[in-house]
């Protein structure tokens, strides 16, 4: 099969190796004359940021592109304010997001807040913020995904450190969604084994907390299903094997399909890892994927139906709760995700604190079982000592 398409779902997207040449005829179709190409340090630095930048001006994109790479793993109120400053100055009119999650969350906000004249943490995904936004000036964002984990490419949200209190900030407008998306799988090749790893297990979470979140969403039931069943068959060889092509396109497609299926929520796997990122700065997919088996044995009693479901779709050799929980635990152990939090430097010292602020996260919300300070306080406890019920 040619992993090459078209799609218009959620937005725009070019799929396909080799779709990265088409960067220029991008721009073009939507009026952007002088981009501004937010990325992180190290790709800024590599030639798939150059071969880019140069195929795009050679190609009559009549200015220079400008390349902004003050951007953090987990990206700082200072990077985007960074950004505006350097986006106002060179009087662009458009964002390029290229890269893996941080870069792609900073290019969303840059060109959401060169509109605003309020305060970036107005608009926290909290009730209807976004609607105080003002619409009309937000610039068009081109993304060029270079991970298959976060999915931001297609989503309308972003997260951004607020350094006053080390918290991560979901920001949300629905113009914050990417315009158009190139998803080329040739610029994942490079990726090394690790972080192809820890981007997958991102990617993981999504799908299967977006399944487990009790709201009533079918159709981001079925696309977490889809994509958990890609990342079952790609995950491990695109760690053990990064030049196989199928299974890079397979991750990029379920990392998108992710963060489309979580529109329907997220749970207490993000609502841990999300403080852990900001108190110690850890991956934020390397982390979802330490905290995920202790979430899905806290949460057993209200979602092992569905997980017995779930692991009949995935072919799994038991329908059961167990069968799937082992799946992810011998997953883990393959591509060499760690078993606790205790081994990415998290201790008991922080664990009210932690808990509290998960317990304020917005995602703790969508959690299958109500979370309040005591449940979370009793995850992270596990988490950090690896301590897990079933199975035997």
């Amino acid at each position: 099969m040619d992993l090459k398409g078209n799609w218009n779902y959620p937005t725009v997207v070019r799929f396909g190796a080799g779709r990265i040449n088409e960067l220029a005829d991008t721009c073009r179709q939507l009026s952007i004359k002088r981009p501004l190409l937010v990325t992180d340090p190290g790709l800024a630095a590599l030639p798939m940021v150059r071969d880019a930048v140069t195929r795009n001006e050679a190609a009559g994109v009549p200015t220079p592109t400008t390349v902004f790479s003050d951007v953090k793993p987990n990206p700082l109120a200072r990077n985007v304010e960074h950004g505006l400053k350097l986006y106002r100055e060179g009087k662009h009119d458009g964002v390029i997001a290229f890269g893996g999650g941080s870069a792609l969350d900073a290019g969303k906000v840059i060109a959401f807040m060169i509109a605003q004249t309020r305060p970036m943490w107005d608009f926290e995904d909290i009730g209807d913020n976004w609607k105080s936004a003002n619409s009309a000036g937000i610039a068009p964002i081109i993304a060029v995904p270079t991970t298959a984990g976060t999915g931001s490419e297609v989503g309308r949200a972003a997260v951004i450190m607020n350094e006053a209190d080390h918290s991560k900030k979901i920001l949300f407008h629905p113009k914050m969604l990417p315009s158009i998306v190139i998803s080329d799988p040739e610029l994942t090749l490079g990726l090394p084994p690790h972080i192809t790893a820890a981007t997958g297990m991102d990617a993981l979470a999504h799908c299967l907390e977006a399944y487990c979140v009790p709201s009533y969403h079918p159709m981001a039931e079925g696309i977490a299903i889809e994509g958990m069943r890609l990342i079952k068959g790609s995950l491990s060889i695109a760690v053990r094997d990064g030049k196989d092509l199928t299974a890079r396109s397979n991750m990029m497609a379920a990392a998108s399909m992710g963060a489309a299926a979580f529109q329907k929520g997220l749970g207490a796997i993000h609502a841990l890892s999300h403080p852990v990122g900001s108190l110690y700065d850890t991956h934020h997919g390397l982390t979802n994927g330490v905290v995920m088996p202790y979430v899905l044995e806290f949460n057993r009693a209200a979602i092992d139906a569905k997980l017995s479901r779930l692991a009949a779709w995935l072919g799994l050799a038991e329908a059961s709760f167990d069968a799937v929980l082992q799946w992810v635990l011998d997953l883990r152990k393959e591509i060499g995700i760690p078993h606790t939090l205790k081994e990415l430097g998290v201790d008991n010292q922080r664990i009210e604190e932690l808990a509290r602020m998960a317990a304020a996260d917005p995602t703790a919300g969508g959690n299958p079982i109500p979370i309040g300070v005591p449940e979370l306080k009793t995850m992270f406890v596990a988490a950090i000592e690896g301590r897990m019920g079933r199975p035997n």
